[in-house]
């Protein structure tokens, strides 16, 4: 019997990247969330260097960090594919999806900084959406034809930023200035093959309304 664990938290979009991959390989799993303010022995022993979730214990050896999780899985088991077949098209995720790990703090920060930090971080944020418009210019998904790595990298994107939008009353990507990300966006949500793996939005929500109503103002 594979032993297969995962220590997440349930509003983190690196916990769901690694969630979606396992439900795309249909891989039986105990899911342990962890308290971020508490940090359980089972995490700081699996994950010592940065003591944060997601997890993945597969027969009792840990592998952190979410998108080497998921490649991991990837490789690991049988099921659907998750990076492209192709060499090339599977070199073009990995960049994306790289580019999307590195891009995702100053974003996150446009929501939940304030005064002069919050508009600085709101021109990085625009100039990194713009490129991710342009590069989506007459493209439904940004490798190949079906979901995949690079739309499991994206789901903070995909999905939380829609979510803070709404939760503050701020719309940070609107279809006048970024047309090709928000036609995206739209596919992402409202996929059919996709919902299964979406998180619940009404619950995501209330936590980020809550969170944001209880932060300085």
């Amino acid at each position: 019997m594979v032993d297969v664990k995962l220590l997440g938290l349930w509003y983190s979009p690196f916990s769901h990247r690694v969630e979606w991959a396992l439900k795309i390989k249909g891989i039986e799993y105990e899911y342990i969330e962890d308290d971020l303010h508490n940090k359980s022995s089972l995490l700081l022993e699996s994950n010592p260097i940065h003591k944060k979730v997601p997890v993945l214990i597969h027969n009792g050896k840990p592998i952190c960090e979410s998108m080497v999780i998921v490649e991991y899985i990837d490789e690991t088991f049988e099921g659907p594919s998750i990076l492209p077949k192709d060499p090339y098209d599977r070199a073009i995720a990995r960049f994306w999806a790289k580019f999307l790990d590195d891009k995702m703090a100053p974003i996150g920060k446009s929501f939940f900084l304030k005064g002069e930090e919050q508009e600085k971080a709101k021109e990085e944020a625009y100039e990194i959406l713009k490129i991710l418009d342009n590069e989506l210019k007459d493209k439904k998904l940004f490798v190949g034809d079906k979901f995949g790595f690079v739309d499991i990298a994206a789901n903070f994107l995909g999905i939380w930023v829609g979510v803070f939008e709404e939760a503050l009353g701020e719309v940070l990507a609107t279809k006048e200035k970024f047309p090709n990300f928000c036609a995206w966006r739209d596919e992402y949500i409202n996929c059919s093959e996709n919902k299964e793996y979406l998180p619940p939005r009404n619950e995501l929500l209330a936590h980020f309304k809550a969170r944001f109503q209880a932060a300085p103002k």
